[in-house]
């Protein structure tokens, strides 16, 4: 019984890690559909390909659910409540949108590997905000949100003590994903996740669309151009990894795949070594490492009562 619950956290563990892999790469996908279209031309094409690649997981989810699968004891799975998921996916969709928005285009102005580090901050915001839902965060969690302050600054702040546009857009666009999570974390367990999640990429599509055509004026022969980062982000970053998440997370305790998954900073960082040769200073590589620790400090108090409840 132990090996076999041991097997299912490793392969849940396996799934987090490529799907934290697939969310680092993107962000050169990102950065990449930059050189041919605007912030919301993209996003608003990125969402819309994320959502028909939902459509056959939503088939798929829907023709197990029709072989009967009982729960233990013969316990009754909860429908979908319609109102709920609608009005949740609409307001996931808007938080999505804003936040993609803001990260797409500070990726513009920043690297590669500052742009995943900042979003990462994400998981150190999530507790900060979890104090208006009456959990006040322990001294661990305030810990990492010391070591983050510290991290972004020595990341972003260059001299003349000035922040760069992009580095200010996606620290925005972390507050924003943060918002995000927290929606989520109230809705998701009400309703069909894959359903939730292909709503709010079609609201999210639809209003960057809208923008695009506003701001942007979107030509075909541009998109055409930027096929790859489209696919890349659009069925790998959002489709695929969004089902690898949902996989994983059955498989693990959401704290352990929150870590898992926040190493999506560490492969954007690589990637964009890698790929598109960005360096970083000794002075940023430290603020890389301690924005990192963040992350994983904030973390570990929950993971401490997990283990305890166990």
């Amino acid at each position: 019984m132990g090996m076999g619950k041991n097997r299912e956290q490793i392969q849940g563990g396996a799934m987090l890690m490529l799907c934290a892999v697939i969310w680092g790469v993107a962000f050169v996908a990102q950065s990449a559909g930059m050189d041919y279209v605007g912030p919301c031309t993209f996003n608003g094409v990125r969402n819309f390909i994320a959502c028909l690649a939902l459509v056959p997981v939503m088939l798929f989810a829907r023709s197990i659910r029709a072989k009967g699968v009982k729960t233990e004891k013969g316990a009754v799975r909860p429908g979908d409540n319609r109102k709920l998921l609608v009005g949740g996916g609409v307001l996931c969709g808007i938080f999505l949108c804003a936040a993609s928005l803001l990260q797409q285009m500070g990726i513009q102005y920043t690297t590669v590997g500052k742009a995943g580090f900042l979003t990462a901050l994400y998981i150190v915001i999530v507790p900060l905000l979890g104090i208006f839902l009456g959990k006040m965060p322990s001294l661990k969690v305030w810990a990492g949100v010391f070591l983050a302050l510290v991290g972004t600054y020595l990341l972003s702040v260059q001299e003349g003590f000035s922040i760069s546009s992009g580095d200010v857009l996606v620290i925005l666009c972390a507050v924003l994903f943060s918002f995000h999570i927290l929606l989520v974390d109230r809705v998701a367990p009400h309703v069909d996740g894959v359903k939730l999640s292909c709503i709010q990429f079609f609201v999210s599509g639809v209003i960057s669309m809208v923008l695009a055509f506003i701001l942007e004026k979107p030509e075909l022969g541009s998109i055409l151009q930027a096929w790859l980062p489209l696919l890349y982000t659009g069925l790998l970053s959002s489709g695929v990894g969004y089902t690898l998440q949902i996989l994983g997370q059955r498989k693990a305790s959401p704290t352990v795949a929150s870590l898992i998954l926040s190493l999506e900073s560490v492969f954007a960082a690589l990637a964009g070594w890698l790929l598109k040769g960005e360096a970083l200073l000794p002075k940023e590589l430290f603020g890389c490492v301690l924005v990192f620790a963040a992350v994983v400090i904030a973390q570990l108090p929950s993971w401490k009562k997990k283990r305890a409840s166990d």
